[in-house]
C-alpha cells in the first residue's frame, strides 16, 4: 500500500506566478536558430499571461538520425531571450553535463523528462548534480504509468536539497492511446497528489494530445482537476518545425486558446450548490458501499456452493462472459471501459479472496454473515 512521502519543500518562488491565476509556460519543442527563438519570445511577451519561456536544448529521441537538439548554443540563445524579454526560462536536462550547462548559463528552472524520469539512476545523477543549488525543478510523469516511478524522482531531488518542486502531467504510453499521443489517464492527478501533497502539479496538454486541435479540449480538463497551469509548445511557424510539429501551436493561437479557457475569470463558489452535489455524491457512495457488502456476501454464499460441490474456486468462462458484458454495458451508457475494467478487476480478485477463505475455513461463511 503507497504511503505518502514525507516531501520537505518550501513556498514556491519561480515555478508559479504566484498570483490567482494558472502558471502558462510557453515557447518551441526544440531551439532551432535564434531568430527563432527570440520571434517567438517577442511575441508571448506580449501575452501577460505566459510567465515562463521553454526550449528544448538536448532532444532524446527514439533513434539516433533525427533532431536531437542544438545543444549548448541554445543555451546561449535562451540567454538572450531572457535579457531582452525577461521571461524565466527553462529546459530539460537528463545528466550531469545538461545540469552543469544549464546552470552555467542561468536557467531559471529545469524539468526532468519522462524518459528519463522511468530510469531512476539518471534521476539520481541529476539529483548529485544539483546538490548545493536551490533551482526549482519540474518533473515529468514516466512514459509508463508507474505513480511510485515519479514520486521516487521528486524524492531524490529533494533527498539532494531541491525545496521548490513541481510536477508535470504529460500523459502516459498504452495500447491505446487514441485520439490521443499519450493517454492522460486523468485519475493518476488525484493519485500523485495524495502521495505528495502540496507539490504543485502543470499539465503539458501538447504531449498529451498530440495535434493541436485537441489542446483545448485537453487544456479545459486539466485545470477543470485542479491544474496550477499548463506547459503549451509554441513556435513561430509550427509548420516547419524540427521536432512535433504536429502539436506545436503559434503564439497567437495560444492566445486564442488561453482566451478560449478563460484563464481570468473569477470562479465564484457557490457554497449551497457545491454543499447540495457533495450530499449527493455521500448518498451514493453509501449506496455504492451497500451494494459491494451485499455483492460480497453473494461471492461468499458461491464459494460455500463451490466447495460443498467439488467445484475449482476460479471459472475461467464465467469470468471471461461477466467482463465482456459489464464492459458492453459500460460503453453503452457511455462509462470508460478502462475505468470499469480496473474495478471489476478489484471487485473480482476480492471475490476470489473471499471464497478462498470459505475453502480453507468453513467457519468464515457463518461469520461473513454475522458481521
Amino acid at each position: 500500500m503507497s504511503t505518502t512521502s514525507n516531501l520537505n519543500t518550501v513556498a514556491k518562488t519561480k515555478i508559479l506566478n504566484g498570483g490567482p491565476l494558472p502558471t502558462v509556460i510557453a515557447g518551441p519543442c526544440s531551439a532551432e536558430s535564434e531568430e527563432q527563438m527570440l520571434q517567438t519570445a517577442r511575441e508571448l511577451k506580449k501575452d501577460h499571461r505566459v510567465s515562463i519561456f521553454r526550449a528544448g536544448i538536448w532532444k532524446p529521441r527514439t533513434r539516433p538520425g533525427m533532431f536531437e537538439g542544438v545543444g549548448t548554443v541554445g543555451l546561449e540563445w535562451l540567454q538572450t531571450v531572457k535579457q531582452e524579454t525577461g521571461l524565466l526560462t527553462t529546459v530539460e536536462v537528463a545528466n550531469t553535463q545538461h545540469v552543469e550547462e544549464a546552470l552555467k548559463y542561468g536557467v531559471d528552472i529545469l524539468w526532468v523528462g519522462a524518459r528519463t524520469t522511468v530510469n531512476p539512476f539518471s534521476v539520481q545523477e541529476i539529483a548529485d548534480a544539483l546538490r548545493g543549488t536551490d533551482i526549482p525543478v519540474m518533473v515529468k510523469n514516466p512514459v509508463n504509468p508507474d505513480i511510485q516511478l515519479w514520486l521516487g524522482a521528486l524524492e531524490r531531488l529533494n533527498q539532494a536539497g531541491i525545496t521548490d518542486l513541481a510536477l508535470i502531467h504529460r500523459g502516459f504510453s498504452t495500447p491505446s492511446n487514441k485520439p490521443y499521443r499519450n493517454h492522460p489517464k486523468w485519475q493518476t492527478i488525484q493519485e500523485i497528489r495524495s502521495l505528495a501533497p502540496g507539490i504543485p502539479l502543470l499539465c503539458d496538454p501538447s504531449h498529451i494530445a498530440g495535434r493541436r486541435d485537441l489542446l483545448e479540449t485537453v487544456s479545459q480538463q486539466a485545470l477543470r482537476l485542479g491544474a496550477d497551469g499548463l506547459m503549451i509548445e509554441t513556435h513561430i511557424n509550427p509548420d516547419v518545425a524540427l521536432s512535433d510539429a504536429s502539436q506545436q501551436v503559434t503564439p497567437s493561437g495560444l492566445d486564442k486558446l488561453l482566451t478560449v479557457l478563460d484563464l481570468e475569470s473569477e470562479r465564484v463558489a457557490q457554497p449551497e450548490q457545491l454543499q447540495d452535489l457533495r450530499s449527493l455524491i455521500d448518498k451514493l457512495d453509501h449506496e455504492l458501499l451497500n451494494v459491494l457488502f451485499l455483492r460480497a456476501d453473494v461471492s461468499k454464499r458461491i464459494g460455500e456452493y463451490k466447495r460443498a460441490n467439488a467445484l475449482d474456486i476460479y471459472q475461467s468462462g464465467r469470468w471471461q462472459q461477466l467482463i465482456e458484458n459489464r464492459l458492453k454495458a459500460a460503453g453503452d451508457i457511455g462509462l470508460d471501459e478502462e475505468f470499469v475494467r480496473a474495478i471489476f478487476d478489484a471487485i473480482h480478485g476480492f471475490s476470489l479472496g473471499i471464497q478462498n477463505e470459505v475453502f480453507a475455513n468453513p467457519a468464515v461463511a457463518t461469520r461473513v454473515s454475522q458481521e
